[in-house]
């Protein structure tokens, strides 16, 4: 028989992580965030950029999360990543590069709280932030296109870590 949204028996958890959204505008992109952050039990979400669309558009895929996820809206990205990183973050870009790291090579139980960068849909994270990143990682692409929808890539993200941090 399957289950519903009442009657599912999953543990909540929540992880100390929290995930910085640099310049990501598609409001059907903000409201997936929401529902990812909210499945996946992360501390907080971080918005970062102008325009921060949490309207009618947004709601249609958040489905009510972001009643439930700590968030907060900053103009500077690289303000918040600078003060987390301050804060004894470690921060983790999420991010296709020169020296990225694929995901699934890297151990996440480190002890201190882990930041998660993703970038905006068009440009990806900015290069200030990959300069001051302890890691940079991306997922192994198998087919022939070299990158995913940021949600999806966020999710796989956040499926590893979480995963990685409940074994402890």
């Amino acid at each position: 028989m399957q289950l519903t949204h009442y009657t599912t028996k999953f543990n909540q958890q929540q992880f100390p992580i929290t995930v910085v959204s640099e310049n990501v505008s598609n409001a059907p992109n903000i409201g997936s965030l929401f529902r990812a952050c909210d499945a996946f039990g992360i501390e907080k979400l971080i918005f970062c950029g102008t325009d921060i669309p949490l309207g009618r558009k947004m709601t249609k895929t958040s489905r009510s999360t972001e009643k439930s996820v700590n968030y907060q809206i900053q103009k500077s990205a690289l303000e918040v990543v600078t003060k987390l990183k301050q804060d004894n973050y470690f921060i983790i870009s999420l991010e296709i590069s020169t020296n990225s790291q694929a995901l699934n090579n890297i151990n996440f139980n480190i002890g201190k709280p882990i930041a998660i960068i993703i970038g905006d849909e068009n440009f990806g994270v900015s290069e200030d932030i990959l300069n001051i990143s302890d890691a940079i990682v991306h997922i192994n692409m198998y087919g022939q296109n070299s990158s995913m929808n940021v949600v999806q890539a966020t999710s796989i993200t956040l499926y590893e870590i979480t995963k990685q941090l409940s074994q402890k």
